[in-house]
């Protein structure tokens, strides 16, 4: 029973994203096929413990789900709004479910996410959930919204899918620039989020990492000319070829200036720089080719011995110009402070305002580590407390812990 169950989570947690494509992208409602394939995962918890694991299992699921959209198709009390729905489930009803007959639906599912016509403001975390599987109250999380707004608002973006009848297509390559950032966007959060609970105790994060390592993939290969699409994989490939110093074999954290290069992967570091080079050269500069760079810069460190904090605060001036967040500007604060001193560095984070980084760990983990190299103690302890507070990685909240009590 216990094999049953593990295999229908593995199989849920590595195989959801591409199942919903592939059922979304024939009935064009991604609302009914989440819940069909909510359906087959029910039913698998039911019958597989006492029939066991099928041979294929993704195979199963996805012929439950085709079964019970064919079922509600045909039972519908008005059956034309249904006939076309009913006619591509039974065209592709035969197939045997393999995942290579899918590597691309999610593609197209991600595309039809970042339509126009959809709130620009949801294409992220529309495409977090159905592309990715990850649930309402997880994005809320992120996005600092509460789970059942976030509900409402990803459950309005369905049924505007299915009302404006948006295809599930890859648009043409003339349409790319009106949807392809929302895209790598929502591939980078998808990575960002993975992280974060990779280096914890969940599981599911290195699935997610993997899992937007490989859409970066298949995005610059089917768009080799669009250069932020090999930024974007340039950039997660310097933070891959890290993750192994990022953590000590006893799990405490270590931040990327402690880190010991030699734990990195240079053969990583070497794709990634192709691949920046390769993005440099089209001569359409970018948000990612950007964040890529300053990434190049400190994993050259493998190299030469030393980080070029110069260098750094020339990419982050030319990102803060095209994409001023949040994230984007401490992190340039904390560029400056290496380069003309903590007081420099501190002057930036005040121009910040309140309200945007109340909540904003990293703001108050750059403020507690400048004032404390100013020697203003009891505000470095304050400013340390408050980012002690919004941590939710235990490792980062012991590294915090103990340089707040350093003498």
């Amino acid at each position: 029973m216990q094999e049953a169950r593990r295999t229908i989570e593995e199989v849920a947690r590595s195989s959801y994203g591409r199942l919903l494509a592939y059922l979304s992208s024939r009935t064009r409602d991604v609302a009914g096929a989440e819940d069909a394939l909510g359906d087959a995962l029910l039913s698998a918890l039911n019958t597989w413990p006492r029939d066991g694991v099928p041979k294929s299992p993704e195979a199963w699921l996805l012929t439950s789900a085709r079964n019970r959209l064919v079922d509600h198709a045909r039972h519908a009390r008005v059956r034309e709004e249904h006939a076309e729905a009913l006619e591509l489930l039974l065209k592709g009803s035969g197939g045997t479910g393999s995942a290579d007959e899918w590597p691309d639906e999610r593609l197209k599912l991600f595309f039809v996410c970042a339509h126009p016509a959809i709130d620009h403001a949801l294409h992220t975390p529309l495409m977090l959930q159905t592309v990715l599987g990850l649930d309402a109250a997880r994005i809320a999380q992120a996005f600092l919204v509460q789970p059942p707004a976030m509900g409402q608002r990803l459950s309005r973006a369905k049924k505007k899918i299915r009302e404006a009848g948006i295809p599930f297509e890859i648009p043409l390559e003339r349409d790319w620039p009106a949807r392809l950032t929302a895209v790598l966007e929502a591939v980078y959060a998808a990575y960002g989020l993975g992280w974060d609970e990779a280096v914890g105790a969940d599981p599911r994060g290195r699935d997610l990492v993997n899992e937007a390592v490989w859409l970066a993939r298949v995005l610059r290969q089917r768009m080799p000319k669009e250069p932020e699409a090999r930024g974007l994989f340039a950039l997660m490939l310097f933070c891959d070829a890290r993750q192994n110093a990022r953590r000590t074999p006893g799990g405490a954290y270590v931040p990327l200036s402690e880190q010991d290069p030699a734990s990195w992967s240079i053969a990583t570091i070497g794709e990634a720089e192709s691949e920046l080079a390769s993005a440099a050269g089209m001569g359409r500069i970018g948000r990612f080719q950007l964040e890529a760079a300053i990434q190049s810069v400190h994993c050259d460190r493998a190299r030469s011995g030393r980080t070029d904090w110069s260098a750094i605060v020339t990419f982050y001036e030319q990102l803060v110009r095209l994409a001023p967040t949040l994230g984007v500007r401490v992190g340039q604060a904390a560029a400056v402070a290496e380069t003309l001193g903590a007081e420099a560095g501190l002057s930036m984070l005040d121009t910040l305002e309140g309200h945007a980084v109340v909540a904003y760990q990293p703001y108050w983990a750059v403020r507690a580590h400048l004032l404390q190299r100013l020697g203003r103690l009891a505000p470095a302890a304050r400013a340390f407390d408050r980012a002690i507070g919004l941590t939710e990685d235990e490792a980062v909240r012991k590294f915090l812990l103990a340089r707040r009590d350093q003498p």
